[in-house]
């Protein structure tokens, strides 16, 4: 008898191990380590924006849908053709790197779904692209002025990505291609003036070598000056007279004949 009131209980069992097995995928989902989420409720009050899913293993009612979004950064590359400063035609190779603000993917899901980087991201970026490379020559996009471009380009992506919750951190140009003729036009202009510069550090090193030489040459004139100014007569005899005392002191024998001297000072006649 009691085995008649088991059995029953043992097959609701089974079946509704197997019913939750099934709807497993349905219930338990999870979050990695840079994701974030948030739950749709088609019966209740729709997508929850506020609430911010973290990472882990949760579960939720089989009807609910969760929307999973990655928040770790992420880069994008675009081509595009724009015109110069001039209208000059040039082809541009874009880089972007953003992610979404974590805490703000509901509000993106709920303004441009999760197809974002298309609907806000690309469409974005090409059109700031094209604003500001059109403030420039060509020549300043190709060489003297490339990084201000990046900057402003990424200053302007910012303002608008930040106030619809995407952060960027970076927007870089990947290559510039011109046209044949411009190009070697350019390249040929910027080697003239390194060539030009190069002369010119070596007629300003020239020019401070010669007036090295100058200072130097005009301080041992004026060095030479200063002595020969010293050198009196009185003073040559008098040295002459130290000098030839301190020979009279030496032990070889000699002749000296004091006052014998064109000049005056001591004759030394002998020297053995």
């Amino acid at each position: 008898m009691n085995n008649r009131r088991i059995l029953p209980l043992i097959i609701l069992g089974i079946v509704a191990l197997i019913v939750v097995l099934m709807l497993s995928s349905s219930i338990f989902y999870k979050i990695g380590p840079s994701e974030r989420a948030v739950i749709f409720y088609p019966f209740g009050n729709g997508l929850d924006k506020d609430q911010i899913i973290e990472p882990g293993t949760h579960m939720k009612a089989p009807w609910n849908d969760v929307i999973i979004y990655e928040v770790a950064e992420i880069t994008s590359d675009e081509n595009m053709d724009i015109n110069d400063k001039n209208g000059l035609p040039i082809h541009v190779d874009v880089s972007v790197r953003y992610f979404p603000m974590p805490a703000k993917i509901g509000n993106i899901h709920e303004k441009f779904t999760k197809d974002y980087v298309n609907r806000l991201v690309i469409p974005e970026v090409r059109s700031v692209s094209r604003q500001v490379m059109a403030k420039y020559t060509a020549e300043e996009i190709y060489s003297t002025k490339r990084a201000e471009v990046e900057t402003s380009i990424k200053s302007e992506t910012e303002k608008i990505l930040n106030a619809n919750y995407v952060n960027a951190t970076a927007v870089l140009i990947r290559s510039i291609k011109l046209p044949d003729q411009i190009r070697v036009a350019i390249e040929n202009k910027l080697q003239q003036e390194q060539e030009a510069l190069a002369y010119q550090y070596r007629l300003e090193k020239e020019k401070s070598e010669a007036e090295r030489k100058r200072i130097a040459a005009e301080g041992e004139a004026r060095a030479n000056n200063i002595v020969n100014s010293s050198l009196t007569d009185r003073l040559l005899k008098m040295r002459g007279i130290e000098a030839t005392l301190e020979l009279a002191k030496s032990p070889n024998s000699k002749v000296v004949v004091v006052g014998s001297g064109g000049d005056g000072l001591p004759l030394i006649l002998g020297n053995n």
